[in-house]
Parts: structure tokens; C-alpha cells; sequence
């Protein structure tokens, strides 16, 4: 029996000693994690590293901005009038031709020999009409003798007329001064009336047609700039004018057409081309401008980052940022114009915007800054 006390109290010291030694561990622990909860509580996260300007005034030129194409201010796809056989083939394919040049001549061989026929009848009616003028004058003949010969004249003279008539529509000549399409017709070639030979477009000066709403209808008006650039052609930009804006304003989109003429003396612009167009107002204004990559654009505002000295809890003195609401104008290649919310001289972080929050520390280091050019170039475009 005293075995098994004996036996008994050693469970309960050892059980008695075990908890101790859970409790010392435990307090040892809870120690140690408060001694990191206050380090940590009193640690300063790094600041992020950002680009940043200060925020210029510039003039700004508000312009209004669309797209369109671009149209010949002659345009036609040449075509015949008679039928015929194609004898000559007088132009190649994408060549500039002037007004008359000769495009292709249809065999007139018949049309020539019916042109000799009324020529000498012709010749011979001239004959008889002067042999009764004078047989007239002479009181040999009468008067019914002379508009006899009189009208077989005319009729002779109409004829002549009617065949040359004939040979010059089966000679296909450019209406205009221009640039010839992909040529359609083949020597020897049989013709319908009708038949189309080859497109013909003038292109200098060209026309560029493009739609605006009807709210910007009191900001333009004919003799206006306007400036266009084609894809493909980035480098170029074509100055010119608007020379009618349309009488008619779109029922269904509630937009009007306005047509604008370039010069185009290298025909670098071709009919059907897609453009964009610029109208430039005449009234311009101070805007503050900031690079695109500045801004964080979203639903329920856009907002940028500026950079300012601030106060933390400690009562020292950092290099912080404060988000700013900003109301964003228009754009202009790399650059947006701020309507408000930032001021002139402001330092504006231009980017790593999308790591900060209210109040993160940053260290402004602008080795490498982003692009903020009014006329970027693209490496790969």
C-alpha cells in the first residue's frame, strides 16, 4: 500500500514539474513575441523608390480631334463610250498621265473610210452650192436651187462631223491630270460601251472628309487649319484648310461632315486612306501638364501622387507622398493636361505610382524617367 502512494506522489511531481516547465516556456515565448511587437512597431518600412517633376504650366492649344479618309477631288474610273477592238494601249499601270494624254485608241479603220466618204461629199456639196450662188447672182437660177444645195451642204458638213465625232469617242484620252490605277483592258481586247479601262485620280490637292458632333458645329467654320496624319505615315503631318463643313447634320449619330483640302505634291496621300484629323481652336490657355504615367486612372476618380514633407507619429520629419483627386483634360502624346487638383510647381511622382498609398515615404531618384514628349516616337510602331 505505501508502495503505491509513493508510487502515486511521483506521478503528481512529475506532472507538477512537466506543467512548471510549459509554463517557463510559455512565459519565456510570450517574451520574446512582445519584444518583436514593439521592435517591429517602432521599425520604418524603406522608402520606395519613384521618379518625379515638378509640375510646368504650359500654353495649351485646345484642339478637337477625329478621325476620317481621305478622297480625291477628282475621281473617275475611265471608261469607253463606243464599243471596238483595243488597237493601242497608249499608258502603264500607276502611271501619271496630264489632261488629253492619250489612253487607248479602238480600231477606227471603218470609221476613217465612212470619215473620207462625207469629206468628199462634203467637197462635192461645196462645189454645187458655190456653182448655184453664183448662177443666183446671175438671176440664171432660183432660189429653191440654191437651199437645195445650201442643205445638202449642211447635210454633207453634219456628216463629217458625226463620223469625227465617232473617231474621237473611240480615242480614250484623261479627262484630267492625275495618277492612273491597275490598267484593265488588253490589246486586242473586244469592248462593250461602257467597258472600264483604268481608275484615274487627281491627287494634289487632295480631300479629307471627317465626322464632328454637333456640339463642336459653333467652333469651326470654313478656312480653318487642319492637321492630318495617315498610318504609315507617322512622320508626316499635312497641313490644310477646311473648305466646307456640311448643311446637314446626321440623324442617326448626330454628327456632321466636314471636308478639309491638303496639298499633296509627293502623293504620299492616296483616296481611301485612313486619317486622323486635328482642328486646332484659336483661343489657348495655361494648363498644368504631367506625364500619362502620373495619373491613376479609375471609376470613382483619377489621382495622382505629390511629393511633399510630412510628419510621422514620432514626430519626425520624412519625404512622403499625399494622393491628390485630379480632374484630367485632354491628351497630348505623352503628356495630359490636370484641369485641377494640382498646382504650378508642384512635384508630381511620374512613376511607381501603383506601390503607393497615403503618406508612403519615397526617395525621388530620377536616373531613369519616363516619356513625356507632346510628339513620341515609338521604337516598334
Amino acid at each position: 500500500m505505501a508502495a503505491m502512494i509513493k508510487k502515486v506522489i511521483t506521478i503528481v511531481l512529475a506532472v507538477a514539474a512537466a506543467a512548471g516547465v510549459w509554463v517557463l516556456l510559455g512565459g519565456v515565448k510570450a517574451l520574446q513575441i512582445k519584444g518583436m511587437m514593439e521592435k517591429f512597431a517602432h521599425m520604418k518600412m524603406p522608402p520606395e523608390a519613384v521618379t518625379a517633376m515638378q509640375a510646368p504650366e504650359e500654353d495649351w492649344v485646345p484642339a478637337i480631334r477625329a478621325v476620317g479618309s481621305t478622297s480625291a477631288v477628282q475621281g473617275v474610273v475611265v471608261s469607253t463610250d463606243q464599243p471596238g477592238i483595243v488597237e493601242k494601249i497608249a499608258f502603264e499601270s500607276g502611271q501619271n498621265v496630264k489632261q488629253g494624254d492619250l489612253l487607248v485608241q479602238l480600231d477606227v479603220s471603218q470609221e476613217q473610210a465612212q470619215l473620207r466618204s462625207a469629206q468628199a461629199q462634203l467637197k462635192l456639196a461645196e462645189t454645187s452650192l458655190q456653182r448655184q450662188k453664183n448662177l443666183l447672182q446671175n438671176r440664171v437660177s432660183s432660189q429653191a436651187d440654191f437651199d437645195s444645195a445650201q442643205a445638202q451642204y449642211d447635210q454633207a458638213e453634219a456628216r463629217v462631223q458625226e463620223v469625227s465625232s465617232l473617231i474621237n469617242k473611240k480615242t480614250i484620252r484623261a479627262p484630267f491630270t492625275g495618277m492612273l490605277g491597275i490598267r484593265m483592258v488588253n490589246l486586242g481586247q473586244y469592248l462593250q460601251s461602257g467597258a472600264q479601262v483604268a481608275p484615274l485620280q487627281s491627287l494634289d490637292p487632295i480631300y479629307v472628309n471627317f465626322y464632328l458632333p454637333q456640339q463642336s458645329i459653333g467652333s469651326i467654320k470654313a478656312g480653318q487649319d487642319v492637321l492630318v496624319k495617315a498610318d504609315g505615315l507617322d512622320d508626316r503631318i499635312f497641313q490644310g484648310k477646311i473648305n466646307a463643313v456640311d448643311s446637314v447634320v446626321d440623324e442617326a449619330t448626330r454628327n456632321v461632315l466636314v471636308q478639309a483640302t491638303l496639298a499633296n505634291p509627293d502623293g504620299l496621300l492616296r483616296p481611301g486612306m485612313f486619317v486622323g484629323a486635328e482642328v486646332p481652336l484659336p483661343n489657348s490657355e495655361k494648363r498644368v501638364m504631367v506625364p500619362a504615367t502620373a495619373v491613376q486612372f479609375a471609376p470613382y476618380g483619377d489621382t495622382v501622387y505629390i511629393v511633399e514633407q510630412m510628419t510621422d507619429k514620432d514626430g519626425e520629419s520624412y519625404t512622403g507622398v499625399r494622393q491628390q483627386v485630379v480632374k484630367v483634360g485632354e491628351s497630348k502624346g505623352d503628356l495630359v493636361s490636370i484641369l485641377s487638383g494640382v498646382k504650378p510647381g508642384e512635384q508630381v511622382v511620374t512613376s511607381g505610382v501603383f506601390k503607393l498609398r497615403q503618406g508612403s515615404h519615397v526617395q525621388v531618384n530620377n536616373t531613369i524617367e519616363p516619356a513625356s514628349s507632346e510628339k513620341p516616337k515609338p521604337e516598334d510602331s
